[in-house]
């Protein structure tokens, strides 16, 4: 049984893999302050929750895009489930060529969402991942990773209208009855939600226009099933697109 941790800005994703199936997955905070003895106990506790024992599993893989906590989430799965991960970076196998200026400089969970696409949907293809950013990765015919566009996420962008106006209060992200707010609660999650979808619209088209026709979109992150309800220029949803890509780049590495 596989681990697959995908360490973010804003969540830590982990999910179970028995074979190619995904069994159990969480998503808990990212906490700069936890030591690796907090994350080693409350990933043990996930994995026995999910009807599991460290144990059964044979392998971990980690995708990280937050430096200062790689070192801690290793040494937890090294002290409490009894394994070396696989940490992506340079030198690991993924599959995917990166067409990037500086290699270097692209975020793991970019290659792996890559590396996961090239293998479950083909290419060409954009991947948009709604997470603390909001990405826009574009995926040759080839496979190779072409680059991509970075836009702040729906959290960002909420957090800073809220702390910098005063009379505007915190707002759920749900479906207001009609564009035009009648209110202001209504009209801040008109503009969230709303607007978001006109930059994911328009942004596939322009990938569109840049990739060809043939072009699919699959959509990735904890706010891919909102969006994709507004929207019909998201085919794919795959909101555990990662996980897989970390699953199939462990079997690419074994």
């Amino acid at each position: 049984m596989l681990l697959a941790l995908d360490i973010g800005n804003t969540n830590i994703t982990l999910g179970l893999y028995d074979g190619e199936t995904l069994g159990p997955r969480w998503r808990m905070a990212t906490n700069l302050e936890r030591m690796p003895d907090e994350y080693g106990l409350q990933i043990l506790g996930l994995i026995r929750h999910g009807c599991c024992d460290a144990d059964q599993l044979t392998g971990v893989c980690i995708a990280s895009v937050v430096p200062p906590l790689t070192p801690r989430l290793v040494q937890a799965c090294r002290d409490y489930l009894g394994q070396e991960p696989l940490v992506v970076d340079a030198g690991v196998r993924t599959g995917v060529r990166i067409r990037y200026e500086n290699p270097r400089s692209v975020g793991a969970d970019r290659i792996v969402d890559a590396a996961a696409v090239q293998h479950l949907y083909g290419g060409p293809a954009c991947v948009v991942d709604f997470g603390t950013g909001t990405t826009f990765d574009a995926i040759s015919a080839e496979g190779d990773y072409l680059g991509g566009a970075i836009a702040p996420g729906i959290g960002i962008a909420a957090e800073a209208l809220f702390s910098r106006a005063a009379k505007l209060p915190r707002v759920d992200l749900t479906r207001p009855p009609s564009a035009i707010g009648r209110n202001t609660t209504h009209a801040l999650q008109s503009g969230l939600l709303f607007g978001y979808v006109g930059l994911v619209e328009g942004m596939v088209a322009r990938f569109r226009i840049e990739l060809g026709p043939q072009m699919k979109v699959i959509a990735t992150g904890g706010l891919a099933e909102i969006i994709a309800r507004e929207t019909d220029v998201l085919e794919i949803i795959a909101p555990w697109l990662t996980l897989d890509g970390l699953r199939i780049i462990w079997e690419m590495n074994r």
